[in-house]
């Protein structure tokens, strides 16, 4: 507990995983009063890309499911072992997730499959020792001598077409033209998946979607102990003024609330902790008969607030290198509502997996390089028996499927159904699963965006050099060694903010490093061999 936080007050801006696990370090390591903590969020709900809701009629969805992993996530299992399941305050979200993982093993049997709707053995990965090459110099290169070069620019068409790209991208979301730095980051903080990228048996599953087991619980909990979160307020301005010891610090937040302008003035004691950009902003749906609408034009808050931080110091970040271009950032994600088990019951039998115990299947020849997993049922809260859901996403949703000859972008959920069945074979049950079955899409500007090639100096960094009272959340900051597009990201970025602004004595868990662990390293060297 540090002396200053008992008198001080902290607001933070955005109400994703990174704030919200910011405040739960501000009560529960720094000792500040949950009263002092105000969290400022401009939807609906809090929680950000870790969302989850909807009901049988209507149908449910997940924007995106984001892997869970023991080794790496070791910031957010310190977080989730303080906060207590909805349903057993004795019982804590991390013990819910080790003892579900125990229940319900992941180990896939159906990770790729071929345009002829066969399952490929994904334990070839297939390399050429030209690969092996291309890919040992690119881990040997310094990041600064990378720079914004894009993973393409690394690698004979070849490794592009082998089964470890087709896993590995489809699991992590890259594309062909994102930055080189992080799949390198990637390869160093998931070297131990490479040995078991066919079956995804290192994945960690929660009970539920996401929001329902970490971003309720973690609300409640922040709740109880009388954090404020305020919905419906879109920040849109940070005044910062340099005081006399030369420390740059917040002292005003200024945000629209209703449509009406509104401030936040701050002490030399108090706290601004802000999310930079956002990978879901903007994101739009689409159902049965209809398209969802890309959005250009940046209406969401986060990346404008972003931009209009970015002008007043040049050690804020370069926004315009992360949200400059959608087309090379979106995809589009869908969720199936089934009143029939008919589905299941099929890829079930086809994979071999029950559900929650597969990992993606990807049908690798597909245009649209479509991918699948199968949750545990139920996925969602108070979702009923008889009911069943299944998510899915596409990286190329401007090329036409085959099934449809329609861009992803521009076909109705139930066109995206249609070509799902069409690439598993299953013509015999396509009326009663499209009779029973609500399709629900999301199209996702900037959902990769946290990938696209940048500069060393292009992510500010979580606390500024002279920072005194502020530091950034989110996905868009750095954080030397550890990866984007992770939950981990967020968390460790959080926990380095408050301990870092309020000089809370505790050590933050290092990031992990595979190589460290010879044994690991040689099951790794041992498949880029195999």
């Amino acid at each position: 507990m540090t002396n200053e936080a008992q008198d001080s007050r902290a607001y933070l801006v955005g109400g994703g995983i990174a704030s919200l696990a910011a405040a739960v370090f501000l009560v529960r390591d720094a000792g500040m009063p949950g009263e002092n903590i105000r969290i400022l969020e401009e939807l609906p709900k809090a929680g950000g890309a870790l969302d989850g809701g909807g009901a049988p009629g209507p149908g449910y969805v997940t924007r995106g499911g984001r892997m869970l992993e023991d080794e790496a996530y070791v910031c957010l299992w310190n977080l989730l072992e303080t906060i207590p399941t909805l349903g057993d305050d004795a019982v804590s979200v991390l013990q819910e997730t080790e003892e579900f993982n125990a229940a319900h093993v992941s180990h896939a049997h159906a990770r790729l499959i071929d345009h002829a709707g066969n399952i490929l053995d994904a334990s070839q990965l297939g390399f050429t020792t030209a690969d092996r090459v291309e890919m040992a110099r690119l881990l040997a290169l310094p990041e600064s001598v990378i720079g914004a070069r894009r993973i393409e620019d690394f690698f004979s068409p070849h490794f592009f077409t082998t089964n470890f790209w087709a896993m590995w991208r489809t699991t992590f979301a890259f594309q062909n033209w994102h930055s080189a730095i992080e799949l390198k980051r990637y390869f160093l903080r998931f070297l131990q998946e490479l040995p078991r990228i066919h079956t995804l048996a290192g994945v960690r599953r929660t009970r539920l979607n996401q929001y329902d087991s970490i971003v309720r619980p973690v609300q409640a909990w922040l709740e109880r102990h009388g954090v404020r979160i305020e919905r419906g307020v879109r920040v849109t301005d940070v005044e910062f003024a340099v005081g006399e010891d030369g420390g740059r610090r917040v002292e005003q937040i200024l945000f629209e609330r209703n449509g009406a302008p509104g401030a936040y003035e701050l002490g030399p004691e108090d706290y601004a902790f802000i999310t930079l950009g956002s990978m879901t902003a903007d994101a739009r749906y689409g159902g049965d008969d209809t398209v969802p609408e890309l959005v250009r034009d940046k209406r969401d808050g986060a990346w404008n607030l972003w931009e209009t931080l970015a002008r007043k110091a040049p050690d804020f970040g370069r926004p315009g290198a992360f949200n400059g271009n959608v087309d090379e950032a979106k995809w589009e994600s869908f969720t199936l509502t089934m009143r029939s088990p008919a589905l299941i019951k099929r890829i079930e039998e086809f994979s071999g997996n029950a559900p929650g115990t597969g990992g993606l299947m990807t049908f690798k020849d597909s245009r649209w390089l479509m991918s699948v997993v199968v949750p545990h049922q139920p996925h969602f809260d108070g979702q009923p028996a008889g009911v069943y859901t299944l998510w899915g996403y596409a990286l190329f949703v401007d090329e036409p499927g085959e099934r449809t000859g329609k861009k992803m972008s521009e076909a109705t959920g139930q066109e995206v159904l249609t070509e799902l069945l069409g690439h598993l074979g299953f013509d015999d049950i396509a009326d009663e699963v499209c009779a029973t079955t609500t399709v629900t899409t999301v199209m996702m500007p900037y959902i990769t965006s946290q990938f696209e090639r940048r500069d060393l100096h292009d992510r500010p960094l979580v606390i500024p050099r002279g920072s005194a009272s502020f530091a950034f959340l989110g996905q868009f900051t750095e954080i030397p060694e550890d990866v984007v597009f992770t939950v981990e990201y967020s968390v460790r970025g959080a926990m380095h903010a408050v301990y870092g602004l309020l000089g809370v004595d505790k050590e933050i868990p290092p990031v992990y490093h595979a190589l460290s662990d010879p044994k690991t390293a040689l099951r790794a060297l041992k498949a880029v061999f195999a």
